[in-house]
């Protein structure tokens, strides 16, 4: 029998076979340079990262890009006159002095185009910004209180769902001056609906994450978890949602215009250049309906891509790797 303290002072040899496995490890803490650190990057980075190799989001941001350079630095490199036009000067195609030709009023296509497009984009990031603002709010106290208050705030917002959308901003555009503001608010005040629900969704799964609980514990108040800890966390689902309010107000306010509930002279959109050229392709006059449809379906389509890519982005499990 052996004994154990004479077989506490021999060292201890592996095995034969794993020696030769043992030889080659590397046993001791892995030790990291400032190179190693610097890889460790934050979730946003990722994100970003990952938007960056999309090549829709790529081309959708150099659209948007383009129409904002377009329509606010174009008119100061190319000068029109569009309080008063000129009927003299009606329908001509384009050509030496009018690039895109002119309309039946006389106006210059062009840069009847970059005022126009200065009208959609604001009342499109207007608009959307203030449907974000409410709807997150919104949703995010409905979410955290729960219960008996938020069935009833997800009522009121199923009823508001029901009424058809087009019909209320058609009532109300009635009664009040087709203004950028005034657009931007009556679009704003009824597209918070989705936001509302999509936050609301989102704050039920975060309000039982721990960091939520330890905070309760800790005395935070409910304005502190909305705005400290749920919306921050939140923050993904309302940036994607943000482009589709967009591209979705800009429709909106198109076909608003095309309607002929508008913006008022002398103010111009996409939709109001649309309206005045309803007939213009049955006469011949393409030049006053590809220019302005191509733009409005290039600026939606940039939209969407944006959005698309910021979804795949900021969502781990749709991520590329």
């Amino acid at each position: 029998m052996i004994d154990n303290h004479e077989r506490a002072d021999e060292p201890y040899e592996p095995p034969e076979e794993l020696g030769g496995a043992l030889e080659g490890a590397n046993l001791a803490s892995p030790v990291y340079d400032a190179g190693d650190l610097g890889a460790l990057t934050s979730g946003w980075k990722l994100a970003l990262k990952s938007f960056a190799e999309n090549r829709l989001a790529i081309a959708g941001f150099a659209i948007i890009l383009f129409f904002i350079l377009f329509c606010y630095v174009g008119p100061h490199v190319y000068h029109t006159n569009q309080i008063s036009g000129n009927v003299l000067n009606s329908d001509l195609p384009p050509g030496a002095g009018h690039p895109l030709g002119t309309d039946n009023n006389g106006y210059d296509e062009l840069g009847r185009l970059m005022i126009g497009g200065q009208a959609a984009l604001e009342i499109g990031f207007f608009a959307a910004a203030i449907a974000t603002v409410i709807g997150s709010l919104y949703g995010a106290i409905s979410g955290l209180i729960g219960g008996f208050l938020d069935g009833l705030l997800m009522r009121i917002v199923d009823v508001i769902l029901a009424i058809p959308y087009l019909l209320i901003v058609l009532i109300i555009a009635t009664r009040w001056r087709g203004t950028v503001l005034s657009l931007s608010l009556i679009l704003g005040l009824f597209a918070w609906l989705v936001p509302a629900r999509l936050i609301r969704g989102e704050v039920l799964t975060l309000r039982v994450r721990d960091f939520v609980s330890a905070a309760r514990v800790m005395g935070g108040s409910r304005r502190r978890l909305i705005f400290k800890h749920l919306l921050p966390n939140a923050l993904s689902v309302v940036i994607v949602n943000i482009t589709f309010q967009v591209a979705d107000a800009i429709i909106v306010v198109a076909l608003l215009g095309f309607l002929g509930f508008g913006l008022e002279y002398p103010h111009v959109d996409w939709g109001d250049m649309l309206a005045n050229a309803n007939t213009a392709l049955g006469n011949g006059y393409w030049w006053l309906v590809y220019p302005v449809g191509i733009s409005l379906i290039l600026v939606v389509m940039a939209c969407n891509f944006i959005g698309n890519a910021l979804r795949d982005a900021v969502d781990v499990r749709l991520r590329r790797r």
